[in-house]
């Protein structure tokens, strides 16, 4: 008698479980119908980053010699220049910084930061100051051969916001912290694109 009370019992639990077995069964092939997208999506990311790394290694070993078709004209001021002409151009042109130029030779730059650390907080007059009492002096400069990777390692470092680029004594252009950025971010955006698009069709 206790043997059919537990069977029936046992039978009675299937019957009220059956419902519920069969919903979790059918999850379960919902799942596995889904793997397909989620195989694509996951396939998709790793291209992505992958497209990402190796570009970001080819971008960073490109010299900065291939940067200089795309820099604009150099923004050069003479050692007599008052501060506030240079400002005001620095202003106009949208830039951080002008070089101070002797005839061809670059003697200094004039950047933000001089503006602010020994102009405007020295108390100096910007009409009657030359550039050439506040610039800094002999900057650091980089020749067209250094790589992309290496002048981000020394605007990290060494915490510089403009590089002039020289080569021969000649300035050839002056890159900042946001061009080297940009060079090493530029067209990505597209390829990604690219990518979702490919993987949308397929």
């Amino acid at each position: 008698m206790r043997m059919l009370g537990c069977q029936s019992a046992v039978g009675i639990g299937l019957v009220l479980l059956s419902p519920a077995v069969h919903a979790t069964v059918e999850d379960m092939l919902t799942t596995v119908g889904k793997v397909p997208m989620y195989a694509g999506i996951l396939f998709v990311i790793v291209v992505i980053v992958a497209v990402f790394s190796m570009r970001s290694r080819d971008q960073r070993a490109a010299p900065l010699g291939s940067m200089l078709a795309e820099r604009e004209s150099l923004h050069a001021v003479g050692p007599d220049t008052p501060v506030i002409e240079c400002v005001r151009r620095m202003t106009a042109e949208k830039i951080g910084a002008v070089i101070v130029m002797d005839g061809e030779r670059l003697i200094g730059i004039f950047t933000e930061r001089d503006a602010l650390n020994k102009v405007l907080a020295a108390g100096l007059d910007p009409v009657s100051t030359k550039i050439s009492e506040v610039m800094t002096r002999d900057p650091f400069c980089i020749p067209p051969a250094t790589t992309v990777g290496e002048a981000m390692e020394l605007v990290t470092r060494r915490r510089f916001r403009h590089l002039p680029i020289v080569e021969n004594g000649k300035v050839l252009a002056v890159v900042s912290s946001g061009d080297l950025t940009h060079w090493l971010v530029k067209d990505q955006v597209g390829e990604v694109q690219e990518l979702v698009d490919l993987a949308a069709r397929s």
